[in-house]
């Protein structure tokens, strides 16, 4: 489909328009709310202020989104294919939309408490609920699907906590007979660098996924199957920028409790959180695992904190956080589920 023909279903059909304004809510709540965790550490030792630091994860995000889902696509293959929302394609669009409504619903609360909860999680348990729903059961869920979801919860909590470990190791060796303000000048630089990198692999991450809700609803509003698919371009700058707009709208609540609250970093702590959380991403974005871009990087921070000493950590925010992601699959899954329920029985 191209765009103008999109276009002009939208104006002609309410059902591929309320579908359409449902999932690119969500992607603006992503922006919102999770894109912040991108910038948190380089707002947090000040090498950058908010406003600049928000504008340039705006740009990453755009450039994540558009160039490398057009060279890898299979976070998006992984998503779509997650659940089956095959069969009277009306019931299945609803149950979708309800999806969508309960994703926005978890993130604007876990924004209002400042809580840096997984848009991806909620995504994945919120589509999970409304197709148990819909099916009447589990029979709908993609367990070979859901398998990537799990090993790629693992791999980014565990990963993201070593590779943050390693790499502040490793730059404190390399740097250990330089001089202090040549090395946080070096560091005040290579900071930005870091943080642009992981604005720019969130955006690829992220945005694969929405794409892959996003054209899924197209396919349901038009009568179609379930199926594999290619991904337009139009669709791609379509969901950057809404992405951006997200982005640029704030988050300050979440930068705070990611960049300041759980561990106090100095700017080559944050360069080293940034450079392994956005490697960490690389790999799973490269393999087609859909992970949590929250995850990878306040894990990467617990490990660059407990590289200095563990004690440096606060456990107690940190206690905080994985509290709200154990609850997020349950939690948006059971909302997913309430709402496509509410809304196959009004629809």
């Amino acid at each position: 489909m191209s765009f103008a023909q999109y276009i002009t279903n939208v104006f002609s059909d309410k059902t591929l328009a309320i579908t359409s304004l449902l999932t690119l809510s969500v992607v603006f709540v992503n922006g919102w709310t999770d894109a912040p965790n991108a910038i948190a550490t380089c707002v947090s030792t000040r090498v950058l202020k908010v406003r600049p630091a928000i504008a340039m994860a705006t740009v990453c995000n755009l450039i994540g989104v558009t160039v490398v889902t057009a060279l890898n696509s299979r976070v998006a293959h992984t998503i779509y294919n997650i659940a089956d929302f095959s069969g009277n394609s009306d019931m299945a669009l609803t149950a979708l939309c309800a999806a969508m409504a309960a994703i926005v619903i978890w993130a604007v609360a876990a924004w209002y408490f400042g809580i840096p909860t997984s848009e991806s999680h909620a995504l994945i348990s919120g589509i999970t609920g409304a197709a148990v729903a819909l099916n009447g059961g589990f029979s709908g869920i993609s367990i070979s699907e859901w398998s990537k979801v799990i090993f790629g919860l693992l791999l980014s909590s565990v990963l993201g906590f070593v590779s943050g470990y390693i790499v502040l190791k490793t730059v404190v060796n390399i740097f250990l007979n330089i001089s202090k303000n040549k090395s946080e000048r070096f560091f005040k630089s290579a900071q930005i660098f870091s943080a642009a990198s992981m604005a720019l692999m969130h955006g690829a991450q992220d945005g694969q996924k929405f794409i892959g809700v996003f054209l899924l609803g197209v396919t349901l509003a038009e009568g179609r199957t379930q199926q594999e698919f290619t991904i337009p371009m139009w669709l791609t700058v379509l969901c950057a920028a809404v992405m951006g707009i997200g982005t640029s709208t704030g988050g300050r609540k979440i930068i705070k409790s990611v960049g300041m609250d759980m561990v106090k970093l100095q700017s080559y702590q944050g360069f080293c959180a940034d450079a392994a959380a956005a490697f960490c991403l690389l790999i799973s974005t490269l393999t087609g695992l859909p992970v949590s871009t929250t995850h990878t990087k306040t894990t990467a921070i617990m490990g660059v904190g407990a590289a200095k000493r563990m004690s440096s950590v606060n456990w107690s925010v940190v206690k905080e956080m994985i509290y709200a992601w154990l609850l997020t699959f349950p939690g948006c899954g059971i909302i997913g589920y309430l709402t496509a329920k509410l809304f196959i029985g009004i629809f």
